[in-house]
């Protein structure tokens, strides 16, 4: 496998993945009841998850690269399996702020990879659109690092009155 066609499946492997994190989100999100900042932050990422997969269909069509339905029905099934997991946890909104941080961090890691794989293979036009996808993953990161010791605080507090669901 040469260079670019490791760039053509790395794009095919990040659409997968925002399939997969579209799924995770919306599942997250749909589940959130006393957080309400979580929500609305976790809402907005789920915006930019679904125009992010816009772009690199947009990318796959310009490079005549066409989309692994396999990897897609995977990842799927995959954020399926974990949104299921993450209903039965007591602490679903910490275990989800960390299963979330770690994800855009692998998110990040995937589109520096993409990154450099796209100047190499000279898909200059697709640069801009990869970095800008990669600036909100960087965002989210950074935003739910600064907030999963607010979202622990009230956790704890939620959990220790009575009558009151903390979990999500």
């Amino acid at each position: 496998m040469n260079h670019v066609e490791h760039y053509h499946d790395w794009l095919r492997d990040a659409h997968a993945m925002e399939k997969q994190a579209e799924s995770m989100l919306e599942s997250m999100v749909s589940r959130i009841d006393n957080y309400p900042d979580v929500r609305a932050r976790i809402e907005q990422h789920v915006s930019e998850t679904k125009r992010q997969i816009t772009v690199l269909e947009e990318i796959l069509d310009r490079n005549d690269i066409s989309r692994s339905v396999i990897k897609d029905s995977m990842s799927k099934m995959a954020a399926l399996g974990q949104s299921i997991g993450g209903m039965f946890p007591s602490d679903e909104i910490v275990k989800g702020s960390i299963s979330g941080y770690v994800f855009e961090q692998f998110e990040i890691a995937c589109y520096t990879t993409l990154l450099a794989a796209a100047k190499r293979a000279g898909d200059t036009a697709s640069i801009p659109a990869i970095e800008s996808i990669l600036a909100e993953e960087q965002a989210m990161a950074d935003w739910l690092i600064q907030h999963i010791p607010t979202t622990t605080e009230q956790f704890l507090l939620r959990s220790d009155a009575k009558g009151v669901e903390a979990k999500k």
